[in-house]
């Protein structure tokens, strides 16, 4: 599958949040904030897909 730079900006990006929100929650495993980063970890990868497939679906050279 042959992707743009836009659509490795767009992922790097949002893989970045990820990450950090994993290793937040990792870091503070006894807290309430840790069960939030890991909530909103698994809300960022769904809006990550979400915006990955848009550009997909309008992108000339992803599409």
């Amino acid at each position: 599958m042959r992707t743009c730079d836009r659509f490795a900006r767009i992922k790097s990006g949002y893989e970045q949040d990820i990450t950090y929100l994993r290793n937040h929650s990792q870091r503070s495993a006894d807290a309430k904030a840790a069960k939030t980063s890991a909530t909103n970890a698994l809300a960022v990868k769904s809006c990550m897909a979400k915006a990955l497939g848009r550009h997909f679906a309008a992108c000339l050279i992803c599409g």
